[in-house]
């Protein structure tokens, strides 16, 4: 944007997107500390696995969190919205690497 638009304010930036969220046409979610990362609402309904040591993000399909979903529904009568949810933890990449240290 700042490239393209220097003139553009990033607050005008993120009260647009605040407004394209009420309108149902984004959806945003807490990926890091930082800003939301926001997704077109036309986008398959996901939740994100983030790595905290490589900061990588994977979208996941909302089915694998069906039996949490529905634990969390029935046993706590709490009704989950997916597509804001975001785990976090270690890829397997690092979570591997930080094993081999461990045993070394």
């Amino acid at each position: 944007m700042r490239t393209q638009a220097s003139a553009v304010n990033a607050s005008t930036v993120y009260r647009t997107l605040e407004v394209l969220e009420e309108l149902g046409l984004v959806r945003h979610t807490h990926l890091s500390d930082r800003a939301p990362t926001y997704h077109s609402a036309n986008e398959p309904e996901h939740f994100h696995l983030v790595c905290r040591n490589c900061q990588r993000v994977r979208s996941v399909e909302p089915d694998v969190a069906t039996a949490l979903v529905a634990t969390l529904r029935d046993d706590h009568g709490f009704a989950v919205d997916p597509g804001h949810l975001a785990i976090f933890g270690n890829c397997i990449n690092c979570d591997s690497a930080d094993n081999q240290l461990e045993s070394s």
